[in-house]
């Protein structure tokens, strides 16, 4: 299938305009944040890793932006006993903003981390436990939670790394409980990757592969294979700094290589849609290098 072209009215219309503009101003935003950084004097895993704040926070004011824009798609999500869910759904994508903001600038990120860690718990006892419990065999009801659990730890170990020198011993702990959150989501998508390979790579959620794509299948066991025994380099700390960075670089190459050709030639900026994908996907892929950023180098 040819991809779309940019002039498709697809792209130019209502919702799809804002958040495409919103998403390319983020991205631009988030290289001239990035770029204008020192540039660290390590090895090339380093180098990843310094782009893993950006990858984390630009999906989050994405997803921020969808609770303006579709805000008919979002406002379902709020608790059915909770009041005024209008304003919890603004609210929290008022915040998931200010967040991005707060973490490429680096003002208070350690607090913005905090809360980010903060809401996605939240996130766990309010929406994802009773649909789990509800749904216990329904295997999208174990995959949404642990999408977010897994930018939850992406959180506590920013939330680490950007604390003042005084308090990092004090919190460390976040750093370690975000490593093992992490590498437990992670190891359980790479099993989910051969298990269901005609559903997209990287995070698996109910997306599947659009029958034009490539070699998916192959896509989906190498995503597996690099998830699985990153997953399990990080568990046994083997090489664990260095695998939650190929974690981190697979979930930008599948971004890159899947999920941009897909929204390319199918444009959605729905919830669950192909740009929502790219957002996830990328999320995630930041919340490796974030994790890879709290490792100290040793000599496995």
């Amino acid at each position: 299938m040819a991809l779309v072209s940019l002039t498709n009215p697809a792209w130019l219309t209502g919702s799809s305009l804002v958040l495409n503009a919103w998403a390319i101003a983020l991205l631009i935003f988030g290289l001239v944040m990035t770029l204008r950084k020192r540039q660290p004097q390590g090895d090339f895993t380093d180098r990843i890793i310094r782009f893993g704040p950006m990858f984390y926070s630009i999906p989050l004011a994405f997803f921020g932006m969808q609770h303006f824009a579709l805000f008919d798609q979002v406002e379902p999500a709020v608790p059915s006993y909770m009041p005024w869910p209008a304003f919890w759904t603004y609210l929290v994508g008022a915040a998931l903003i200010a967040a991005c903001l707060s973490i490429l600038t680096e003002i208070k990120a350690d607090l913005a981390a905090l809360s980010l860690a903060a809401m996605f718990i939240l996130f766990q006892v309010m929406i994802y436990a009773p649909i789990f419990i509800q749904n216990p065999h329904d295997r999208f009801s174990i995959s949404d939670p642990l999408r977010d659990l897994s930018l939850c730890a992406g959180a506590m170990c920013l939330a680490w790394t950007m604390s003042p020198a005084s308090r990092k011993p004090r919190l460390r702990w976040l750093a370690i409980a975000g490593r093992w959150i992490f590498t437990a989501a992670i190891l359980y998508f790479g099993v989910e990757q051969f298990l269901h390979p005609e559903f997209a790579p990287g995070v698996p959620l109910e997306m599947r592969m659009p029958a034009w794509f490539p070699a998916h299948v192959a896509i989906a066991w190498f995503a597996g294979t690099v998830l699985i025994v990153g997953g399990l380099c990080m568990a046994v700390n083997k090489a664990a700094r260095w695998a939650a960075a190929a974690v981190g670089l697979a979930y930008v190459l599948l971004v890159l290589f899947v999920y941009i050709p897909m929204e390319f030639a199918h444009p959605s900026v729905d919830v669950s849609g192909e740009l929502d994908f790219v957002a996830n996907t990328l999320a995630v892929g930041g919340a490796a290098l974030l994790v890879a950023g709290t490792i100290a180098k040793r000599l496995d």
